[in-house]
């Protein structure tokens, strides 16, 4: 990849009827890195992943990818792992990969190779006659990861690769992506595994109401707010962590809880309030999660799911 910026957004914008998409949206991606792209539910995500392959024009706005203006002209070179899956069910796998490879610009003999050995390298070899419609979801989900790639591209797009796999195959979808970044290529990872991006990328952009509100490389993001996270593991009643005084905002998981202290507030007095009140089993003053920056910046809603 010779492209100084693998994507390049600048004041995008697209409509939909009444509705604003995406509301001057600038980006940047720099070649052979990891990008996670988050936002909650309705935030535009989803839509500029569509203007950057190309699937939508913008109504404003410039878009440079791999170096080029329109995403068509270099569509061989980019790979693409949908939310809403896109395989034939009735067609069979080994056949499947064959055939979306040809169609990205390789030979039949080399497609089937390929296809061969990411079967091989997905534990499917034995599934390799099956219909799609014969296999677990999970399953299915790792023959689109090899659909999106088999040709090597040089920008894949992945929105949720993890959904619907468990931890084992989770965490092989996961090297396997890291091996996409060891070859060249540049990874955007869309996904709600708030986990997984804060392993793997690098940097990120969080849009909100079609707005990017948060865009940067991760480690100096967190690094901008502070130590300011108390990460606590106790036992007691939650109802306890209520009313901390110097504390904004207690994110309770049942034994373990998130504090977010105000600026000022001093964690030794945050953790002589805590031993009057619950058994401390651990106490540590961290920067905050990719969790807590999300949620910081876009709000929570209990009644609302909240989905990259």
């Amino acid at each position: 990849m010779t492209a100084e910026t693998a994507i390049r957004c600048e004041d995008l914008v697209k409509n939909f009827d009444t509705t604003r998409a995406v509301d001057n949206l600038s980006l940047e991606v720099s070649p052979g890195q990891i990008f996670g792209l988050l936002g909650p539910n309705g935030s535009g995500k989803t839509t500029t992943i569509r203007i950057v392959l190309g699937i939508f024009v913008p109504d404003d706005g410039s878009l440079l990818v791999l170096g080029h203006q329109d995403p068509l002209s270099v569509r061989d070179q980019l790979g693409y792992l949908p939310e809403e899956r896109g395989l034939y069910p009735r067609m069979r796998i080994d056949e499947q990969l064959a055939f979306l490879g040809t169609i990205r610009g390789l030979s039949f003999r080399e497609a089937k190779r390929r296809a061969g050995d990411w079967l091989e390298n997905l534990g499917l070899a034995e599934k390799a006659k099956s219909q799609t419609l014969e296999l677990s979801k999970g399953m299915q989900q790792k023959v689109q990861f090899a659909a999106a790639v088999i040709h090597e591209p040089d920008l894949v797009v992945l929105d949720e690769p993890f959904s619907g796999l468990d931890p084992v195959n989770t965490r092989l979808l996961k090297d396997l992506i890291l091996e996409q970044k060891a070859r060249g290529a540049t990874v955007v990872l869309s996904t709600h595994r708030m986990d997984q991006v804060e392993q793997m990328c690098e940097s990120i952009c969080l849009i909100h109401q079609g707005q990017a509100v948060l865009t940067g490389k991760l480690d100096e993001i967190r690094a901008s707010y502070g130590k300011s996270t108390v990460r606590l593991d106790y036992d007691g009643d939650a109802s306890a962590l209520a009313g901390l005084e110097g504390v904004r905002e207690v994110r309770d998981s049942g034994r373990s809880a998130s504090l977010l202290m105000d600026p000022t507030t001093d964690a030794q007095m945050v953790l002589r309030q805590l031993l009057d009140r619950v058994t401390v089993r651990g106490f540590s003053l961290e920067e905050p999660s990719v969790e807590d920056i999300f949620l910081d910046k876009v709000g929570y809603d209990p009644r609302h799911e909240v989905e990259s």
